[in-house]
Order: structure tokens, then sequence, then C-alpha cells
């Protein structure tokens, strides 16, 4: 629509949107927002845009060069709008703040997604599943687990991604980097969707409930999971062993277990596992046969810090200088009273990739992949029997160190003084 200012000047308005524009060419071009016509191709990943300059931006993310440095930590950018949008992860600038919960955000753009998880709002749908998404890039992401397509590989593990931004994530795994801290109890993630799911621990926002047992989780996909269970939903069969299991993913997992394929090789001493977890465990190893310059003057054990031996001195005093501002519990170090504090909170940030199930303690889910994996690394010495944890073994050695204990009045026998107690109360009818 052609229409004329009161200065005399003409301008073009956008029909659907009111928009105006000194040119008509400009109009054209902006229209093609609401009609969603792409003309313009990217020839190396074939994304496509309305708009000519859109693309000759978009190709500079391809080149090799990236002209604009970072001043504090020379990180550089191929353009340079991303290079003002990192100097926000230094200066920790957030002007722009969501009236529902309060959480900040650094742009406009990262408010205005963060507001469709209160508005439950979800435009885009996979023409596969049916699964529905709040953004265009998401769906798009999506697909690509349909298609198996994963490109992005990790150069330090070999593990693939579908996209470079879960890529960029992984590597943190491996530096220890965590940018995205939550503002409330100053907890850190490597990843900002990892920092949102916490968000649900303190604002207890969108919690999926189970409708059949009533268990609660804090993400959608957990909850559909879940009720497989109660479903009994499809199986997927080993056609080795014919066990079955609920998740895909474990049944890939459980398939290492014929194969006895090591993928996973130590660059020091050239030993190989099955999955890159027991790698990653046994590096600790060499980490351990550094020099333990800082020893106990009480007992023999030394430790590679000062501040471990510090903490490990709280075991002799006795000394508990950390409390719980709930239950004013007292602990002797600081990461025994955080282990504490999730019993309040029910926080729990260790999760399965295989079956979601999440934990509140990260050697509880080391322990849990175990029981995937059919890892049992734990042998009893007399009988040869393999168990998953020393827990279980320490249990099992009774059977072969301890004497049997016979019940006085049916003489019954039990490895265990508990068993025998828990016996007695059929006799007793329950009373102690």
């Amino acid at each position: 629509m052609r229409l004329k200012m009161d200065t005399g000047e003409k301008y073009f308005k956008c029909d659907i949107c009111s928009k105006t524009f000194p040119r008509k060419s400009a109009l054209k071009m902006h229209c093609k927002l609401h009609t969603g016509v792409k003309d313009f191709k990217c020839d190396v990943c074939s994304k496509t845009f309305a708009r000519k300059d859109q693309l000759k931006i978009h190709v500079k993310v391809h080149a090799e060069e990236k002209d604009y440095k970072c001043e504090v930590c020379f990180k550089t950018f191929a353009l340079s709008f991303r290079l003002k949008r990192h100097y926000k992860s230094h200066t920790g600038e957030k002007n722009y703040k969501c009236d529902m919960c309060a959480m900040m955000f650094s742009e406009k753009v990262g408010l205005k997604k963060h507001l469709k998880i209160h508005t439950g709002e979800k435009d885009y749908k996979c023409d596969i599943c049916s699964k529905t998404f709040s953004e265009n890039s998401s769906l798009k992401l999506h697909l690509k687990r349909h298609a198996g397509e994963r490109n992005h590989k990790c150069d330090v593990c070999s593990k693939a991604f579908v996209d470079s931004s879960n890529l960029k994530a992984h590597y943190k795994t491996h530096t220890g980097e965590k940018n995205y801290e939550c503002n409330v109890c100053f907890k850190a993630f490597a990843r900002s969707r990892d920092l949102k799911q916490h968000y649900n621990i303190h604002t207890r926002e969108n919690e999926y409930k189970c409708d059949v047992c009533f268990k609660i989780f804090s993400q959608e996909a957990n909850l559909q999971q879940h009720r497989k269970i109660h479903t009994g939903a499809e199986r997927y069969k080993c056609d080795i062993c014919s066990k079955t299991f609920l998740v895909k993913g474990t049944l890939t997992m459980h398939y290492i277990i014929h194969t006895g394929e090591k993928k996973h090789k130590c660059d020091i001493c050239s030993k190989s596992f099955l999955l890159n977890s027991h790698l990653k465990r046994h590096y600790k190893t060499h980490s351990a046969m550094r020099k333990r310059e800082y020893i106990c003057n009480i007992c023999p054990k030394s430790y590679l810090s000062n501040s471990n031996l510090k903490r490990h001195y709280n075991m002799h005093t006795r000394e508990k200088n950390y409390k719980c501002n709930i239950c004013f519990n007292s602990f002797t170090n600081g990461s025994n009273l955080k282990e504490h504090q999730k019993r309040h909170t029910g926080e729990k940030n260790y999760k399965c990739d295989i079956c979601f199930k999440t934990f509140a303690q990260k050697r509880d889910l080391k322990q849990h992949l175990k029981r995937h994996t059919g890892e049992k690394e734990h042998k009893c010495d007399s009988c040869s029997k393999t168990f998953v944890t020393n827990a279980e073994l320490k249990r099992h050695y009774a059977i072969h160190t301890r004497k049997e204990l016979k019940c006085d009045i049916c003489l019954k026998t039990y490895i265990h003084l508990s068993y025998l107690e828990k016996h007695y109360k059929k006799h007793t009818g329950g009373n102690n």
C-alpha cells in the first residue's frame, strides 16, 4: 500500500503488520518474512534465507577467516555481532528480565524464546512423530535425529552429535568449563539448557506428573519414557541373548557386552575399554600416580593438594563447621553439606542418558550405569563370583567368613544379624 506522509514524503506500508518503508523494494523484501519465501540458498549447508544480505552474513560462518577477536580471552569470530554477544559473557550484562520468573537474559531474543516456556507456545510440528516445538531451529535439529544424521564429531573421544552446539557443549565435559550460573543458588552448569532445567527446582514450574503413579518429572521426555513402564510399550530385544529393553539406547549399549569391542583407548598406557566412562575412570589411576606431597601427620594418608589434606584433617578433629540452614545438621566439609542439602531441595542433577533416571550424587549415577553395561569389577577371591559394587561384594563375603546365626525357636540359620532379628518378629508378632 502506497501512502503519503504529512511532510509530503511517500512511504510504503505492509498490509499485514503495518510496518512502513521508504522504498517499494524494501517492502517486497519485508513481505517475505510473512510468506516464508526464502530464495537465497547457502551452497555449503543448504540453509535458505529471505534476503541476500542475510546469506552474505551467513557465508562468513563457513569461511576460515575470523577477523573479530575478543580482547579478554582472544577468542575469534567471523561476525562482529557475535563478538559483541560474546563480550557479555565476560561482563555478565543481562538487561532483559522475565516478568514471570525473574530470570535474566543478555539479549531480547533470548527472553522471547524463554517466554514460550511460560505460554506453552509450540507452533512447529514434526511430520514424522507429531512432536511440537517452540522454535523452528529445534524442529530442524529434531528431524536430524530421525534421519540418524550425526556429522559433528568430538576429536577427543570420537563421540558424534547432531549439531555443532551439542558438540561445543560436549567439549566442556573435557575442559570442565561451566559458564551458566544459577542466580538463586549459584550452582554452575556447562549448558544453558541444564541451567533452565535446574531452575524448575526453585520455581517448581513445568512439572510433569505421571497420572498412574503420580511420580513427578522436570522434563516431558522423561515422563514419556517413564510411562512405558505402565503401558507395556514395545520393547527392544537383543537378537543374541533375547534380553529386552524399554529404551533403544540401552540395547545399543548392551550389545557392547556381546561384541567385546573396546573402542576407547588410553593414550598413556594403551589400555582399551568398552565405554568412554570406563576410560575416564581409568585416567584417574594415572593422576593418582603423581607424587602426593601433602602427608597427614596423624595417619599415613597423603594427598595431591593442600586443600584436600585440610579437608582430611577434619576427619581426625571431627570439626563440623558446615551447618545446614534448614535442619541445622553439621558436616566436616562443604561438599558433604551440599550433598545433604539436595535432600531438602529434591535436586537430582545427574541423569542417566539411557533410562533417564536421575540421581543426587555423581557416584550413584556411575554405579547405576554399570547395571546397564553389565560391568562387574568386584570379584570374590573365594568363589570368583562378581558384583557391580564393592558393598555387594562385602555383603557376599559373609557367606564365606561369618558364622551362621541360629534362631533358638525354629533353628533356622542366617548370615546377617539383621536378617535374624527380622525373622524373630515372625515369632513375636512384630513386637521387639
